[in-house]
């Protein structure tokens, strides 16, 4: 069976995890920093924090935002249901944006249109989360443009995206936006195992998550509310979690991102290949912004239905009964039994339902060989002939 994804294991990040059971930390010692100093360089950000995973982030990143009870978060139908779930969690409403039919990525201009009706009736967004499908951008600039117009704050679920640019700089700098998030999961782009980063150029907002992270505990006097009472002392004063990564992820971490743009690469030849071998076939392959160059943690194609006599479901069947592992990303969340109970219902977004009813990932991971790829695309066309 070949995968829709797959994480690669060397010797090298054996080695280095194996250096840290033999050290004399496993949890909070020196490589989570050490893992985040080396992702925030390299994006460019002033502030990185490690968490257990991007829904960790997500959460810690709306509660530093300030969002609450009374409050809305808007964000795209076609992501996974954390980046929705992390309102929720705070108390807050939760609200969707259709998404651009050539990018999958929120549309600019659906958030536009829907950013006048909401001043108009008093409902804006206290954060919109722009999720960079696939690895791809959003339109960043028109996100900020309007955020700055109507107050609202961003944050970037860049779960996809690490080693991926727009405009020419490296997702994560913060330049359009407050804070971003990666995740780390085996099928991401490099792994922690599990694992997430919130990244930030906000000195305020990275004090704010680092004490969130970790039960809202302190040991820095200057947070105390009395000096403290010795060297042992250490105060909670926020109400925070156990979000914290563990040495062993940093260092499995630290290793992988050795090779981050060498993967990145790697992904961006196997779609090129993908883009050549399907291109006589009944199916959009991957749009790509000029402005953007894209993680590829994911190559979904559409299916040109009205060209084929086969349905969705059978396409779908048909490659995983020739051992492709094919996927789909994502199920609109506005369409889940829990989001339907709270008032969405189908025909909300027709463009993410139009994207759900043609779409599926195939396999794309740095380690895909030709031969792989070949069986992919042959099974793919067997998928589809009459």
């Amino acid at each position: 069976m070949i995968p829709y994804g797959r994480q690669e294991i060397t010797q090298a990040d054996i080695d280095a995890v194996v250096g840290v059971l033999k050290s004399d930390f496993l949890t909070q010692g020196p490589m989570v920093p050490r893992f985040e100093r080396g992702v925030a360089e390299h994006v460019g950000a002033k502030h990185a924090l490690a968490v257990n995973s991007a829904t960790s982030a997500l959460h810690i990143a709306c509660l530093a935002l300030g969002l609450g009870a009374g409050d809305t978060l808007w964000t795209t139908p076609i992501t996974f249901v954390a980046s929705a779930n992390c309102a929720l969690y705070c108390g807050a409403k939760v609200d969707f944006v259709d998404i651009d039919p050539k990018t999958y990525n929120l549309c600019p201009q659906a958030l536009a249109r829907k950013l006048e009706l909401a001043e108009l009736d008093g409902t804006l967004p206290k954060i919109v989360v722009a999720v960079h499908l696939c690895g791809q951008p959003c339109d960043m600039a028109t996100i900020r443009a309007l955020s700055q117009r109507y107050g609202f704050k961003v944050i970037e679920d860049a779960s996809h995206a690490i080693g991926g640019k727009y405009r020419g700089e490296f997702i994560g700098n913060g330049r359009y936006s407050d804070i971003t998030v990666f995740s780390f999961h085996p099928v991401k782009i490099i792994t922690t195992a599990e694992g997430g980063m919130v990244l930030t150029n906000d000195a305020d907002l990275a004090n704010r998550m680092s004490l969130l992270r970790s039960h809202g505990i302190t040991r820095e006097a200057e947070q105390m509310t009395h000096a403290p009472d010795g060297p042992w002392y250490y105060q909670q004063i926020d109400l925070g979690f156990n979000y914290r990564m563990t040495e062993l992820q940093a260092a499995l971490g630290v290793s992988q991102m050795e090779r981050l743009d060498s993967y990145v690469a790697s992904r961006h030849a196997i779609a090129q290949r993908y883009d050549q071998l399907l291109a006589t076939l009944p199916v959009t392959t991957p749009w790509q912004h000029p402005d953007s160059y894209s993680g590829l943690h994911l190559y979904v194609i559409r299916l040109q239905l009205e060209k084929t006599n086969r349905s969705h479901r059978q396409i779908f069947e048909s490659l995983r009964e020739s051992g492709i592992a094919v996927n789909l990303h994502y199920i609109p969340v506005h369409a889940q039994p829990f989001y339907q109970e709270l008032g969405f219902k189908q025909g909300d977004y027709p463009q993410a339902e139009q994207y759900y009813r043609e779409a599926i990932s195939l396999p794309m991971y740095p380690t895909l060989g030709d031969t792989q790829q070949d069986q992919v695309v042959a099974a793919l066309h067997g998928a589809l002939a009459p």
